[in-house]
């Protein structure tokens, strides 16, 4: 092998990259499956030497297939798990029953697609780290992988997946209106493009016009299709900060579950979950009833309501958009705030996501606002923000500090014991100050503290 890491990395940053510069248009002529289908091809399908579960979502999409995959390893399988964006480093993407993928592979994937890639004219960055995921699993021998959707879904490159075992729609909002629709019943006939003739399908709970149209895809794919809420029920359970308990009343799933993973919101993706690894089983995949808990109570994924320090709690959160916000103000209320705990809030967001919706659920809560400038062309800078925060009628404390640390630095110097600092607006954000406290990449903090071990061993 001629080819190191950072120069395998530095190749596929030098593709059309979408994730930094928003397509145009979410068009077939714009974002094809003809280019990700003939690479593929030409690397001779890998995608279909393994079965597959098959996930897209507005909101907690990564979190259900960070649970499918937990529950998956639990079950004594080797696993796959594709998601998108990483927080820290790139090999968050593509795991291995947990693990990051190894530098040396990547390498290794990336110097054998190169000469595929000269042959086929666009190619985007996407596609193509989608084709090496796919070659990673098959080469690990993986017994079965979770897939999730990149962007949308009927033109995303993994929507090359032929006969999936289930695909699952978590919970639709607004987001990325721009390219997928400025309406949810756009928004849903987008994801429910990665609906198969015949395949089961999953959705969790929908407003009654998202739904309807999942409803009509799946009906004329002949798609049979559960919907939590309805056709499996669940009912929320306590809650703490340091995990999410839910149950399921009747059937096959009946029982008592937990999470580590923060807030009421996280009761429904358990459910989605257990609803999308139940038509797993259904198939033929090994899932006791053991590991269905296990797997959700020793989940890992990073970044959802994730709290890195008690004193002051330091809280980061992946929230971009206006229903997501929305969930973590409920959250930072149930859990946090209580106990009239004054809330510091460090925000920062990219041009394409709605910072009014957020500044709305948000900023009633906040006590001193910090702004922060994520590393990306396509974020907000801190005085863009703080007019948006001026406009949303915010007349607190502000303060502009661009860069992560700096940001950090600020927020502990303005707390007390008893405050909470709360960091969110964008992955990269998350991401960011991650990398300044010196958290390990795809290694969610919870898993080190006794009090999440002490509750996960009672349950498992």
């Amino acid at each position: 092998m001629t080819l190191s890491y950072p120069d395998a990395l530095d190749y596929l940053y030098s593709l059309i990259n979408y994730e930094v510069q928003r397509p145009e248009r979410y068009a077939p002529e714009v974002i094809s499956l003809e280019r990700p289908r003939a690479l593929l091809a030409a690397l001779g399908n890998p995608q279909e030497r393994y079965p597959c579960l098959h996930l897209t979502g507005t909101k907690g999409k990564g979190s259900v297939s960070a649970m499918c995959a937990s529950v998956l390893s639990a079950a004594g399988l080797r696993v796959g798990l594709y998601s998108s964006p990483h927080l820290q480093d790139f090999r968050e993407r593509i795991r291995l029953n947990d693990a990051l993928i190894d530098p040396e592979q990547v390498a290794s994937l990336v110097e054998r697609l190169q000469p595929y890639v000269a042959r086929l004219a666009g190619l985007t960055w996407f596609e193509v780290v989608t084709a090496l995921a796919f070659m990673a699993f098959a080469e690990a021998s993986v017994d079965i992988a979770v897939i999730e959707v990149g962007l949308g879904g009927r033109l995303d490159a993994t929507n090359i997946l032929r006969a999936p075992l289930a695909t699952t729609v978590t919970s639709l909002s607004y987001d990325h209106t721009h390219l997928l629709g400025s309406t949810l019943p756009q928004i849903a006939f987008e994801k429910a493009g990665i609906f198969k003739r015949g395949v089961p399908a999953i959705s969790a709970p929908q407003p009654p016009e998202a739904l309807a149209v999942l409803e009509r895809v799946a009906a004329e794919r002949e798609a049979p299709l559960t919907v939590v809420g309805r056709d499996l029920p669940f009912e929320v359970g306590e809650s703490d900060e340091f995990g999410q308990s839910f149950r399921i009343p009747t059937g096959e799933l009946r029982g008592e579950y937990w999470t580590p993973l923060l807030g009421s919101h996280q009761a429904l993706n358990g459910a989605v979950a257990l609803a999308t690894l139940d038509q797993a089983r259904q198939g033929g995949v090994p899932i006791s009833a053991r590991a269905l808990q296990a797997g959700l109570a020793q989940v890992n994924w990073a970044g959802r309501l994730e709290v890195v320090r008690r004193t002051p709690y330091l809280i980061l959160d992946a929230a971009h958009n206006a229903a997501s916000a929305e969930r973590l103000r409920e959250s930072l209320q149930h859990i946090f705030l209580a106990a009239e705990r004054r809330l510091i809030l460090i925000f920062g967001a990219f041009t394409d996501k709605d910072v009014i919706g957020m500044f709305r659920a948000l900023l009633p809560l906040t006590d001193q606002l910090i702004l922060m400038q994520p590393i990306s062309p396509r974020a907000f800078s801190t005085d863009e923000l703080a007019s948006l925060a001026r406009q949303s009628g915010y007349t607190g404390a502000l303060h502009s500090c661009p860069s992560a640390r700096e940001a950090l630095e600020r927020a502990e110097a303005l707390a007390a014991t008893s405050d909470v600092i709360c960091a969110t607006g964008s992955l990269s954000v998350v991401g960011e100050l991650r990398s300044v406290l010196g958290l390990a990449a795809g290694r969610a903090a919870y898993l080190d503290e006794r009090a999440v071990q002490s509750r996960k061993n009672r349950l498992i």
